[in-house]
């Protein structure tokens, strides 16, 4: 009876204890915190800055500022990355379903569904500033509604784009001239499809995460990609001739979240996610860049071979392309979208930022 009594007693102090903060947080005029379930999700690891920094920014920092604000609302996040819920091909339609509330969508696969988010692959060798052209992204988000309709249109709100560094070739046999290309299998997802248009080249679709063993069992012979996120995966294995080419920085996706999951967020909440939109983009360029040159100094220490091809064979390059920015424009314009203004309105932007593009695609007839 004596330990019966004990055990009472002590919950009986816990119960008071607990009612006690409940009663000194209202009397101080905040309330326990409601705590919000989200699911952060991507197709691909942490390793990669467009998914590493919703993980080292996103997440700590949401609770840091609600909680800073006196919001009685906080997160508890559910982080799922690797592709452990999708692959990369499936990135749009995970946030849509809801298969997860938030995550990095990689709009380089969504031609059809997400045109206008594309216009920096259809205009390569404009520039390899992956700060602006994340800048000039997120602002015609702002500013050209159509833009943002896409994502509604896709059941999801856009909060940040995702930069990467410029395209260069990485391949199992050396590349001295463009004329290299010719016949050879070079992986090219979505969009990047069209800078081997000219070459010779035949491009095969594919996406980081497959490019190895693509490469390895002789499905292609190499690929145009992005140096930063070739390294953790350890391409230069299979694929040990570096060719710097310098095709051009682009907009690969964004981060967004499921529209009915943000209609249901209380606006302080909102107001924090939409604050770590644009941070979560400079966070991503800023991460390249300091991913970029060590990535490429440890390639090399492992035996991979750099090159960088000539300017004559680069303008070669550029020159032999057909006019895809003005085809692509035009087949956009056809499905009533405003593919032209958008494309103008980059192009401008990346000139008065002090770009030079060494080929201007707004001012070419289609």
């Amino acid at each position: 009876m004596l330990l019966s009594g004990a055990r009472v007693s002590v919950t009986f102090m816990r119960l008071t204890a607990s009612t006690l903060l409940i009663a000194s947080m209202l009397a101080a005029g905040t309330a326990p915190a409601e705590t919000i379930r989200m699911t952060i999700a991507s197709s691909h690891t942490t390793g990669l800055p467009w998914v590493g920094v919703m993980h080292t920014l996103v997440v700590p920092e949401a609770n840091r500022r609600l909680e800073a604000m006196g919001s009685p609302h906080r997160i508890r996040w559910t982080e799922t990355y690797g592709g452990s819920l999708y692959k990369f091909e499936n990135t749009l339609e995970a946030v849509e379903i809801g298969l997860t509330d938030m995550g990095w969508v990689g709009t380089l696969w969504e031609l059809s569904k997400m045109p206008l988010q594309n216009v920096t692959y259809y205009t390569p060798f404009a520039t390899d500033d992956y700060h602006m052209i994340y800048e000039i992204m997120n602002d015609l988000h702002a500013q050209v509604p159509v833009m943002t309709e896409a994502w509604t249109a896709q059941n999801q709100h856009f909060l940040g784009g995702s930069s990467i560094d410029t395209y260069h070739l990485m391949t199992n046999f050396p590349v001295r001239t463009v004329e290299d290309l010719r016949g050879r299998k070079i992986l090219a997802p979505g969009p990047t499809a069209t800078w081997l248009e000219g070459t010779g080249a035949v491009a095969v679709e594919g996406g980081l995460t497959t490019y190895y063993t693509q490469i390895q069992t002789g499905v292609a012979d190499g690929v145009l990609t992005i140096l930063s996120g070739a390294a953790p995966y350890r391409i230069h294995e299979v694929a040990k001739y570096i060719t710097l080419v310098g095709i051009g920085g682009q907009l690969t996706g964004a981060m967004s979240i499921n529209l009915r999951k943000w209609d249901s967020l209380p606006d302080d909440v909102k107001d924090v996610l939409t604050e770590l939109g644009p941070e979560y983009s400079k966070g991503v360029a800023d991460e390249i860049a300091a991913r970029y040159a060590r990535g490429l100094a440890s390639m090399q220490a492992d035996g991979a071979q750099v090159y960088e091809l000539p300017v004559e064979e680069k303008l070669k390059w550029l020159n032999g392309l057909p006019n895809i920015a003005g085809q692509w424009a035009g087949a956009t314009e056809e499905r009533g979208i405003p593919a032209r203004e958008v494309l103008r309105i980059y192009m401008d932007t990346v000139r008065s930022r002090g770009g030079t593009p060494l080929r201007n695609w707004d001012t070419e007839s289609d």
